[in-house]
């Protein structure tokens, strides 16, 4: 994913399917410098990580 597409999926108020390595993921926040995003998994487990934003797929 890019960092202009990262952006948009935070600004958007739909809900947007990424996900990290076959996992659902909320994208939390972007560290643009780094090119890097802090993600938590979707569902109980709030687990936050910081993930290379290359890594994150927007399903369809």
């Amino acid at each position: 994913m890019e960092v202009n597409r990262v952006k948009q999926i935070l600004a958007s108020s739909a809900d947007i399917n990424v996900t990290y390595q076959g996992a659902a993921v909320w994208i939390d926040e972007l560290l643009e410098d780094e090119k890097l995003a802090k993600v938590h998994l979707r569902g109980p487990l709030e687990e936050r990580t910081q993930v290379a934003i290359g890594d994150l797929i927007e399903e369809s």
